[in-house]
């Protein structure tokens, strides 16, 4: 069933935080000092970070979500960010001090990392709910589509995979879940022409998956040009789907330089 906008994504990410709050108001204890890199992490910080969650300040918080897990016990690294979750979420969260690209940190949660997948199911359920109104979020803010791209491929390295997330946004309902869904048609579209990685730094990405996943939403997309008829990303993204489904190369040009999609010399 479509993950509809009422609520909206933003009254979407008060309810995630208020389960996470509940979930994790008895975070697991540590059996011991926090060990970890006294070079990058001194330590005072050790000693605060395995104190009062609610105590870390806050540029120790983005410093131990920005750390590589290598730095830290690989035993404690999972508690520490299951101890730390609440307030990691807001710092990812609109207004939050990472909000501009909390992709890298999410992927700390992943299998190399904290293990997600392994917490108990509460924990991760809340995690992913925080992680779909993030995503709800991104989708409608107007950000660029490349920002959303970044968000979705933190979340599927904390989640070991790409398709659930997918799904989500293809349910996400509502006029601007609609315009934020072709601005990111068009940039996977013609990524996929002009043979680009699809994804910055996650090499598990399948451009296959995303291929299939566009030629789903064609419709959505269709109805969105016919209903925004002046609209020239939805024209391009139905264009570009259109050469990609039938094997076609791109009709424009490489963008370099260029801000504006260009027909190429001879391009009907």
């Amino acid at each position: 069933m479509p993950d509809l906008l009422d609520p909206d994504p933003y009254t979407m990410w008060r309810h995630a935080l208020a389960g996470a709050d509940r979930v994790f108001a008895s975070p697991p204890a540590l059996d011991r000092p926090v060990d970890g890199c006294t070079y990058c992490t001194p330590e005072p910080e050790l000693r605060l970070l395995g104190g009062d969650p609610a105590a870390v300040p806050e540029d120790l918080l983005g410093h131990f979500m920005r750390e590589v897990a290598g730095h830290w016990e690989t035993d404690q690294y999972s508690v520490l960010w299951r101890r730390l979750m609440p307030r990691a979420l807001r710092h990812w969260g609109p207004k939050g001090e990472g909000a501009a690209d909390p992709s890298e940190q999410l992927a700390h949660l992943g299998p190399h990392g904290a293990r997600l997948m392994d917490w108990p199911a509460p924990e991760r359920a809340a995690v992913e709910q925080a992680s779909r109104a993030l995503l709800a979020i991104a989708l409608v803010d107007g950000r660029p589509p490349a920002d959303t791209i970044e968000l979705l491929q933190g979340i599927a390295e904390a989640t070991g995979g790409m398709e659930p997330w997918l799904r989500h946004i293809a349910g996400l309902a509502g006029p601007e879940a609609d315009a934020g869904l072709v601005r990111l048609a068009l940039d996977w579209a013609t990524g996929l022409l002009w043979k680009e990685h699809l994804f910055a730094w996650w090499y598990d990405g399948d451009p296959q998956q995303i291929a299939t996943w566009l030629t789903t939403q064609r419709a959505r997309i269709a109805a969105f040009a016919t209903r925004h008829p002046r609209c020239k990303t939805a024209a391009d993204a139905l264009i570009a789907i259109d050469h990609f489904e039938a094997g076609d190369h791109s009709p424009w040009l490489y963008p370099a330089a260029n801000k504006f999609l260009t027909p190429a010399p001879g391009a009907d």
